[in-house]
């Protein structure tokens, strides 16, 4: 099969992921801070291990301020329930997953928030100003997406993240489209909280995926229980990671993380970002100028990570997901993609689109029969 659906997961994983989690399992799978036995203590050092190396992927100076969660979802709703009180001010925008928008929704149809959505340029970006003058007395929190997942527009994360800094609001960054594809440094960037998945750009296991609270932030966590720290205490920790690092780990998973992102650090980061735009770039010049298809959000692909939304004209994005899939045996994501409020605004609710995502393990060859393919498709309908 002809993999084209990374920003769903990335697939296929480093060799070194598989290898890293098989010998972890048959090696160290104790469970780590529960116990002082050897296997135990060396499945911590794995734990913190990782952290250190997750710190160093986003410019991260104390990494114990990364706390490791179990996707971006996870992470996402940790920083955003975790904050925001009874009154305050949320400002996002309509491109977001719906880790952000039902978060938020939730917290704001039971009267707790309010909630400013942020419109984009038809290119897919958000301007600074717009996030500028939604600000209120009661802002809280801006919450944003590095990359929407359905258009791949990379945002200007250090301009709204200075915006943010200078009015004393929390900046949250969605990079589940952007971690292990662009360059991030948490600090540079004004960031506050960034949430971040381990299975797409990390190249990592699904079931990771971490968020980084800077120092000046008091979260309360949203689970609590065990952490190997304090057991005899009936409150949960005060002490980052532990007071929001509740329950067994996913170890195993947490070892391929940390295989996954030293990959991507030995590859460099620059490196995988060029192929990716390279190969998206290409799908691109082949389909603007054929009436047959059309594509959404900009085609500048400096202003794009590895993600294409299109239709082709007489089919529904469905049908061609499925075409493509049973006939040419080539994997795309059709639909909505968790995020309605993008599609509203683009036009394609609620069909959706054909979302095309290569990654790093892609050819130029898959992208020609990919290419074929569509075209192929849109013969169909002449």
């Amino acid at each position: 099969m002809i993999y084209l659906d990374n920003a769903a997961t990335t697939f296929p994983k480093p060799e070194i992921v598989y290898k890293t989690m098989d010998n972890f399992y048959r090696t160290l799978g104790a469970n780590p801070g529960r116990s002082g036995h050897r296997m135990a203590v060396a499945a911590e050092k794995e734990v913190e291990d990782t952290r250190t190396v997750v710190a160093r992927l986003f410019g991260i100076k104390d990494s114990k301020r990364l706390i490791l969660t179990f996707n971006a979802t996870d992470a996402i709703n940790m920083g955003i329930k975790g904050l925001l009180k009874s009154g305050d001010h949320a400002i996002t925008t309509f491109l977001e997953h719906n880790a952000v928008s039902r978060a938020l929704n939730g917290l704001e149809k039971r009267n707790i928030i309010t909630v400013t959505k942020v419109r984009n340029s038809p290119d897919g970006l958000i301007n600074p100003d717009d996030i500028k003058n939604a600000i209120t007395s009661k802002t809280r929190l801006i919450v944003i997406s590095h990359a929407p997942n359905v258009l791949g527009t990379i945002q200007p994360i250090r301009k709204i993240g200075r915006i943010a800094r200078e009015h004393n609001i929390i900046f949250m960054v969605d990079a589940a489209q952007t971690a292990g594809v662009c360059e991030i440094n948490v600090d540079e960037d004004y960031v506050d909280m960034l949430a971040f998945t381990g299975h797409k750009g990390p190249l990592g296991p699904t079931g990771t995926g971490g968020l980084y609270v800077e120092e000046r932030l008091t979260l309360e966590p949203w689970r609590e229980g065990g952490t190997g720290f304090e057991p005899a205490s009936l409150s949960q920790p005060e002490e980052l990671p532990f007071k929001l690092e509740s329950g067994t780990p996913n170890t195993v998973g947490i070892a391929g993380l940390r295989a996954g992102i030293e990959y991507v650090l030995s590859k460099g980061i620059g490196t995988i970002r060029a192929h990716e735009q390279r190969l998206t770039n290409k799908i691109i010049q082949a389909l603007k100028d054929d009436q047959r298809f059309i594509l959404y959000g900009t085609t500048d692909i400096s202003q794009k990570v590895g993600i294409l939304s299109i239709n082709v004209k007489g089919f529904k994005a469905a049908e061609v997901g499925a075409i493509l899939d049973q006939s040419f045996d080539i994997a795309v994501r059709p639909g909505l993609h968790c995020a309605p409020f993008a599609h509203q605004m683009i036009g394609t609710f609620p069909d959706g689109t054909v979302r095309i995502s290569p990654g790093l393990f892609n050819t130029e060859e898959d992208v020609d029969l990919f290419i074929r393919a569509l075209v192929k498709i849109a013969n169909e309908r002449i």
